[in-house]
Parts: structure tokens; C-alpha cells; sequence
């Protein structure tokens, strides 16, 4: 861009009727003009390309900000100790104790990845892992909670094997296992498959960063790759608007990843934590420059001047518009003081990366941006960064509600033969065995993973000395959300705090990825108002705190939405990795136990789903106290040794805990219902299909052990029955079904190899 055609501040000034194309970018007339009431006059190009993207719903949180803020009114203690990082940092950290701290946050890489399914979900995780080394904090593990349309439809054979490809190609490159999450199919999400990644780091306490910019002449250093045409207007653009019907025609430049260059950036990063020359830093994702030079400024003391031509570009024709609005990857911005510059630079030297100062702090309230000496950019950097706009957008229960709830599943037949469901729903897209996905992650390098998929929750050792660790657990059932969203927005928080709490870890933190349709539809904001308020209430009942998370709207083609997807990811303390329980059925001669009250509750079960295609009716009650009982029986049991496996009750209910439980450990079992069915007033079909919460099946060794384990569960008043024994090769359930383990494991494992290869 010649200099005479540069559009400066000094030009804005000069034209203030020039034609500009905020609605190209995403802008309303309201807020361009809001944008020229900030700045007393029309925005440069270059500026209007900063608030375009900051303010895009992506970046902005406009729609959702007035909801998202109850979250801060959650106490920030926990049972070890304090929240040290919470709503607002790159991620949230909590101490876990011993001197020890976790980081760990869940975000959405939704639209990107059904457009370009490899890139998008690659970069991704590419994203949440910087958001995790801006904290100070090593990554260690990643999950990845996925959501594609129905399992047989061709476009669905596009999405995922090159979302799971880009998860698993970026991950296993950079080193990190892949400890769990989620693969759900249903219909809603054909043309918006949900590919949500979380991240754990650990720190020690005092290894903690936070993203400002402070202490005036401190110099501002952008390091990592290059920039690069990839990824301009990218997913802070394309995440902030529906698509259309017929399919991913957007198609702006979706971020290209380099999992080895971002393998190199962590461990440069590490060492300038190390040698103490970071006064600030922040990751480079949504918005890229945009986003890292107004956010660190608007969180300083101070202003900020930056140069853009020195930033280092893989494609010099890239004008200064795109430079600040490329979300080119593996980018780092810190903030260095002048007396550690040389030792900063030395440190990213050894790495090999490419490091460039851009400028420095100032003692000034603006954000001023130079191209080759004249100014593009000059703003107040809260305007673009924390006070863009702010909608209560209308909300209003939605009118077919009624109807749906009417529609209970009590209306379906009930099956004859057990037997024959079980094997069915064994075989059903979201039951069936997902080791064809799962074996395409590492789920063990680095050498710290105790446990993941499929066992309830992945468990990863972040002191080797000491044995401590976390269990961390992503769920969300979105049928239940649809039927009533708060209820559907506790559930997925019960079952992610049940399924940490089944390993024997103590459920401690909350971060959660919300997934909606478009905010502009009344219905939308009120399924999103719901889940909201049962997050709230959930989490100030249960004792934990939201830390963070990501809101995800507009996933929505035409007027179809997908179902209100609250992903809720719990993360959880446990003493010593060593001492958890898994989910299966290892050993013979053990007594099987079943924890927690049975109701008649299949409304947007599995069973209903899966084999009659319904959804209707109301979602099983939560019982917030009884999930605090159970966890507090599980670490209780679990930490004297008293368990021999653990398997919490969710989809597909106590039938199909029972045979992952049998698959998964390799043997067999002799059930009896009885002390259930009578002690519940259910029948057997009830006992096995129900999805009543609150519940998990375990065995314990000896007649010893049950005593104990019984008045530990009456301690906490939690219910508990005897159901039988492990033995054998068959699952035999008395009076009701006997099936070979084979047979099951065939039913189960051949459903994805049939539709994917």
C-alpha cells in the first residue's frame, strides 16, 4: 500500500463522509456510529478493521455479557483453596494444593471446522493450548467434547474424519495426550457439527501471568510465526453469523496450523517464565493483533504505541488492515521490560523463534498504531477491547415447548425383549464404540496419564513426586437441553461432576462451552438465559466456581438451531493418580453394588432416542444434593482402597453401565434385580433404560470390604443395593436377558468401522 493512499488518522479527519463497508464486516449502523461518536470523527480502515472483529459476537460477548455475569457473583473458594485466575484471564487457575496450581478451559472452534474440518479443528486446539501457556502454565492433556449430524449422512463423512484427523494430527505432534470428551450424533447438528477443545495446564503458584500491559517505556514483543494472509477476518467473523441453507459457502481464510512450530513456541515460552523476563503476555487466536495489542493495553496502567510495519510477514502484500485482523497461529505477544529485552531475546534466539519488538507501553490512555510513521491507529483500547456493545436481546419461551413436553416417551411400547434393545442400543451411534476416533489420538505420551477414553473421566499425574493429580470430564446431553435447558444445563454439569467424582477425585472447578443458535432469535436467548440460571444455581449449590469457558452462538442454518449444547467440563483434585478407579469389570468373584435411587425417567434418554427416534417429554429430575453425596461416598471409599471399579449411570442407564463395564474389563456378570425393583417400585425395564441421575455401579472384593463400603454410603446417605457378582463371559441378568460378551462386543465395536472405514 502506496503511502498516498495509506488511510491515516489525519485523513479520517479530513473526510468524514467517506464511504466505509462496515456491514461487509460485520458491523450494524448503530455501532459504526457509536464507533465515530468514540472517536469524534469516521474510522481509519485500519480501525475499523480492529472493531469489526473485537466487537463481532465471537470476541465481544455482546448478546451474552448480561447473562455470563452471574457467574462472577459464585463464591471463588474452593475446598483446597482460592480461585487464583478466573472469568476474564485466557483461562482459569485453580490451586489444587502443594504449592500446586491447574489451568484449564474449554472453547469452540465450530464454524472453522465445518468449513475446512482438518484446519479447523487442528487450530482449534492450537488456540486453547496458547491460552493455556499465557497463564505461565505447561499444557499437559487435552479433551476434545464433538458433536456431528446424523451418522450416515455423506456430509458427516466430510466433517469428521478431518476434524478428527486435525485433532489428532495437531495433538499428537505437540506431544499432548488426548484424555477424553465426547461423540454425540444427532440431526441438529448437520449443518453445525460442534468441535469444542479443552486444555489443563499445571504451574507452581508463583509461575502465574496474566495478559496487561504495565509500566510505561516496557516494550512490546510479538514472537512466534510469521503473519500471514491465513485466518484474516477468520473465526471471530465466521463464528458470528449463521450460515445459510445448502451448506458451507462461507468460506473466508480459514487459520492454518503448524503443530511443531507451536511444539517449539511452548517450550521458548517456558523458559522466558523461567528467566523471569515477562511482565505481561498474551496468545494470538480470534482477532489476532487486533485482539492482543487492545486487550493487553485495556488490562494495563497505561496506553500503548505500536509500529505495525515491523511485524514479520510471510506475505508482504498483505496491507495494514489484514495484518491486524489475521489470526495467523502460533503467536505470542509479551510485554518485556528494557532491561530483560536482551535476555528475552537471547532465550528466543536458542529456540529459533522469530521475534520482533513492536513497540512499548506508554503512560497514555490510547492505543496508537504507526505504518511507516503515520498514524492508523488511535483509540481509547477499552473502547475496542471491554466496552463494545452490550444487547438484552428479547427473550421469549418458545411456543412449541409446550407440545414437546406434552410428548412423553410413557407413549412408546415397551420392549419384550431386553436382550435385543440392549445389544441395539450397544450398537447406536452414540452408545456404540468410539475407539476408531479415540486410537487416533495419544492418549499416553508424556508418561503421566492414568487414566482415558473410554473410562468416565481422563486423569493425568501433574506431580511425579507426589502422586497428585486431576480428573477432568466434559458432558452435555443437548436433547435434555431442548426439553428444558435449565434442567438440560444441571444435567450436563451433574453427570461431568458425577463422572470426576466416580474416580475418587474431588470435583473443584467448572468451565463450560456454550453452544447455541442465533441470539437474534427470542427463543434462542431464552433456552440461553435457562441455561445459564441452572448453571448458576447448580454451582452455587454444589460449592464450585465457573472459571471460565466460551460462548458459542449462531450455530444455526436457515431457521434450523441446534439443541441449547451447554458443554460442561468439571475439573476435579485426587491425592494420588495411583489410587483411582476405573470403570471396568477386571477381575471374577467381585460383588457388584448399585449406588444412587432409580425413577421411571427415559424422556430424552438414549433408549427413546436411539431405538424410536422420539424426544419429548421432561428430563430426569436433578438432585443436586444427592450428587454431592455420591461424590463425597466416592472419595471417601476411594481413598481407603475400598473400591475395585467405578462406572457412573448416563446414557443408555443401568443396562449399558453394566455391559461397558463387562466390555471394558473383560468380564462377565450375574445380575439380580430384585432388591431394585422392590425397593424402588420399578420394573425391570425401568431399572435397566432409566436415566435417573445420581447413580454409578461399583464392585468391591470381599464381604469385608462391603460392609465397609455400605456404612460409608449410609454416612452419606447415599442408597445402595447388591445386584450380584462378576464371573464369567456373559452379562446374565436374572429373568430378563443373557447375553455372550462376544455377542455384545461385536454389536458394539462394528458401527463407526461401517460408516468410516
Amino acid at each position: 500500500m502506496s503511502q498516498s493512499t495509506l488511510d491515516t488518522v489525519t485523513r479520517a479527519e479530513q473526510s468524514p463522509d467517506t464511504e466505509q463497508p462496515w456491514a461487509e464486516l460485520g458491523l450494524k449502523q448503530d455501532e459504526y456510529e457509536r464507533i465515530r461518536e468514540i472517536l469524534g470523527r469516521r474510522p481509519t480502515s485500519a480501525e475499523l478493521a480492529m472493531y469489526s472483529v473485537m466487537w463481532s459476537e465471537h470476541c465481544s460477548y455482546k448478546s451474552s455479557k448480561v447473562h455470563l455475569g452471574r457467574f462472577g457473583d459464585l463464591p471463588s473458594e474452593t475446598p483446597l483453596g482460592k480461585t487464583l485466575a478466573g472469568i476474564g484471564e485466557n483461562a482459569g487457575v485453580i490451586d489444587i494444593g502443594q504449592g500446586w496450581a491447574v489451568t484449564f478451559k474449554v472453547e469452540s472452534h465450530n464454524h472453522p471446522s465445518y468449513v475446512e474440518p482438518y484446519q479447523g479443528a487442528a487450530t482449534g486446539i492450537g488456540g486453547i493450548v496458547r491460552d493455556i501457556m499465557a497463564m505461565g502454565a505447561r499444557p499437559i492433556a487435552v479433551m476434545d467434547p464433538l458433536r456431528f449430524g446424523a451418522i450416515d449422512h455423506p456430509d458427516t463423512a466430510r466433517v469428521l474424519p478431518g476434524a478428527v484427523k486435525g485433532i489428532g494430527g495437531y495433538g499428537n505432534s505437540l506431544g499432548l495426550p488426548n484424555i477424553g470428551g465426547e461423540i454425540v450424533f444427532d440431526e441438529c447438528y448437520q449443518g453445525n457439527p460442534l468441535v469444542n477443545a479443552l486444555c489443563v495446564g499445571k504451574l507452581r503458584h508463583e509461575d502465574l501471568h496474566l495478559a496487561n500491559a504495565s509500566g510505561a517505556g516496557n516494550k512490546v514483543v510479538l514472537f512466534g510465526a510469521k503473519t500471514g494472509g491465513d485466518g484474516i477476518g477468520g473465526v471471530s467473523v465466521l463464528a458470528s453469523e449463521t450460515f445459510e441453507e445448502g451448506g458451507p459457502a462461507k468460506r473466508p481464510a480459514v487459520q492454518v496450523g503448524d503443530p511443531f512450530a507451536e511444539k517449539v513456541l511452548i517450550e521458548c515460552c517456558l523458559d522466558l517464565y523461567a528467566a523471569g523476563v515477562v511482565e505481561g503476555i498474551q496468545d494470538l487466536g480470534g482477532a489476532g493483533l487486533s485482539c492482543a495489542t487492545s486487550e493487553l493495553a485495556s488490562a494495563g496502567d497505561g496506553g500503548m504505541a505500536v509500529e505495525l510495519d515491523r511485524v514479520p510477514l510471510r506475505d508482504s502484500t498483505l496491507s495494514p488492515e489484514e495484518i491486524l485482523m489475521s489470526e495467523s497461529q502460533e503467536r505470542m505477544m509479551a510485554v518485556v521490560a528494557p532491561d530483560k529485552l536482551d535476555a528475552f531475546l537471547e532465550i528466543t534466539g536458542r529456540w529459533d523463534v522469530e521475534a520482533a519488538v513492536l513497540g512499548e507501553v506508554t503512560d497514555g490512555d490510547r492505543l496508537v498504531v504507526t505504518w511507516h510513521g503515520e498514524t492508523i491507529v488511535d483509540v481509547p483500547p477499552r473502547s475496542v477491547a471491554h466496552d463494545g456493545p452490550v444487547y438484552e436481546r428479547p427473550i421469549a419461551r418458545p411456543q412449541w415447548l409446550d407440545a414437546v413436553q406434552a410428548d412423553a416417551s410413557s407413549s412408546l411400547p415397551r420392549p419384550t425383549d431386553l436382550g435385543a434393545d440392549l445389544l441395539a442400543l450397544l450398537a447406536s451411534p452414540n452408545i456404540c464404540d468410539k475407539s476408531w476416533v479415540t486410537d487416533q489420538y495419544d492418549r499416553y505420551v508424556l508418561g503421566n496419564t492414568k487414566a482415558a477414553m473410554p473410562h468416565d473421566s481422563g486423569i493425568v499425574r501433574v506431580d511425579e513426586e507426589s502422586g497428585l493429580g486431576v480428573a477432568v470430564s466434559t458432558d452435555c446431553n443437548g436433547r435434555f437441553g431442548r426439553l428444558d435447558p435449565y434442567a438440560g444445563a444441571q444435567l450436563a454439569l451433574a453427570e461431568s461432576y458425577r463422572n470426576v467424582a466416580t474416580s475418587g477425585a474431588l470435583p473443584l472447578a467448572v468451565t463450560d462451552c456454550l453452544n447455541f443458535g442465533s441470539p437474534e432469535d427470542p427463543g434462542v436467548m431464552w433456552q440461553f438465559q435457562q441455561a445459564i440460571g441452572g448453571l448458576f444455581d447448580a454451582c452455587l449449590e454444589l460449592g464450585i466456581p465457573v472459571t471460565g469457558g466460551n460462548v458459542s452462538f449462531y450455530n444455526q442454518t436457515g431457521e434450523t438451531a441446534i439443541h441449547p449444547t451447554p458443554v460442561v467440563g468439571v475439573l476435579g483434585v485426587i491425592d494420588d493418580v495411583a489410587t483411582s478407579v476405573s470403570s471396568g469389570f477386571a477381575a471374577k468373584g467381585e460383588i457388584v453394588l448399585l449406588l444412587g435411587e432409580t425413577r421411571d425417567e427415559l424422556d430424552g434418554g438414549e433408549w427413546a432416542h436411539a431405538l424410536h427416534g422420539h424426544l419429548g417429554g421432561t428430563p430426569p429430575r436433578v438432585d443436586l444434593a444427592a450428587e454431592k453425596a455420591l461424590a463425597s461416598f466416592f472419595v471417601d471409599a476411594v481413598r481407603r482402597g475400598l473400591l475395585a471399579s467405578s462406572h457412573d449411570l448416563s446414557d443408555g442407564g443401568l443396562a449399558v453401565a453394566l455391559a461397558e463395564s463387562t466390555l471394558t474389563g473383560g468380564t462377565g456378570a450375574s445380575i439380580d434385580l430384585a432388591p431394585v425393583l422392590e425397593r424402588d417400585g420399578i420394573d425391570a425395564f425401568t431399572a435397566l433404560y432409566s436415566e435417573s441421575t445420581a447413580r454409578a455401579v461399583v464392585t468391591v472384593r470381599s464381604e469385608a470390604d462391603l460392609a465397609t463400603v455400605v456404612g460409608i454410603a449410609q454416612t452419606h446417605g447415599v442408597p445402595i443395593a447388591r445386584l450380584g457378582t462378576t464371573d464369567g463371559d456373559r452379562l446374565k441378568v436374572k429373568d430378563v436377558l443373557d447375553l455372550p460378551l462376544e455377542q455384545m462386543r461385536e454389536a458394539h465395536t462394528g458401527t463407526m468401522q461401517r460408516y468410516f472405514g
